[in-house]
């Protein structure tokens, strides 16, 4: 697993403690952003309380509905030490005692954009987080289920992802490289599967700097547990920057009775 040069380490505490001091002061303006409504279709406890561990709901056809705004889960290697949750690495969501598996000319770019701790990154200069980063990185994404499109709602940048379930084929004439790629769904039983190519290379796979090139495939199968929880494992084929195709597991929790707010990025204000 990589590891930090002190340089680096000492620039992490001082965004560290930037972080918290942001976070602490501002708590009426960030509270008041959210919309709070309590929404007919979610299950409540006797309380009145959203009961997120009502069984799944599902469409029309008996299909599991994914709908819903969706938060990733701390990842289950996420070190102790991060207190201001800064953007996660890729390796934080690895399944126990595995390694990204970098060829070397990947391993030397990760390694330059972490001792930068990130800067540089799309983001700052209000482009798009990309697949997995629009996931990855914490922000919330609603997702929109229909029998022949479901949609992904991305909260920054207010951007979305479109992914077809009607039984197209991907795109076959000289297809145009994209920031969130073309995706085709369909199910695997109870389970959502979305494969995706056609990625630009301008976007980094999570926001300290993991790389990949045009080839990038991914496939992702989204599983609905209940009705306030769903695990979502992505797997990644880049043969021009990786040795071999490899999985990260990420469990996402339902955001209950609220909505999405405008997010536009203005002025490069995450670059200040």
């Amino acid at each position: 697993m990589m590891r930090l040069s002190p340089s680096a380490r000492r620039r992490l505490r001082a965004q560290v403690m930037v972080a918290v001091i942001l976070v602490m002061a501002w708590p009426i303006g960030l509270s008041a952003q959210w919309i709070s409504l309590p929404l007919p279709d979610t299950p409540r406890t006797s309380d009145g309380a959203p009961n997120l561990s009502a069984p799944a709901p599902t469409t029309d056809g008996g299909r599991p509905d994914l709908t819903g705004i969706w938060r990733r889960v701390r990842g289950i290697n996420t070190p102790l030490e991060n207190p201001a949750r800064l953007p996660g690495r890729m390796e934080y969501f690895l399944p126990q005692d595995e390694e990204i598996p970098l060829r070397p000319e990947g391993a030397a770019l990760y390694q330059e954009r972490t001792d930068n701790l990130g800067g540089g990154r799309p983001s700052e200069r209000c482009l798009p987080h990309g697949i997995p980063d629009a996931m990855l990185y914490g922000g919330p994404m609603k997702i929109v289920q229909t029998e022949n499109l479901s949609i992904i709602l991305f909260e920054a940048f207010t951007n979305y992802r479109q992914i077809h379930t009607d039984g197209r084929s991907f795109p076959q004439n000289d297809p145009q490289p994209t920031w969130f790629g073309y995706s085709l769904g369909r199910w695997d039983g109870d389970t959502f599967v979305v494969e995706t190519m056609g990625f630009n290379d301008r976007t980094w796979m999570d926001d300290s700097g993991l790389p990949h090139s045009e080839s990038l495939k991914t496939t992702e199968r989204f599983r609905r547990l209940d009705f306030g929880h769903m695990d979502l494992e992505i797997t990644f084929d880049d043969p021009e920057l990786y040795t071999r195709p490899w999985s990260v597991n990420l469990a996402l929790d339902l955001w209950p009775d609220t909505e999405l707010i405008e997010n536009i990025c203005e002025n490069e204000k995450d670059a200040e």
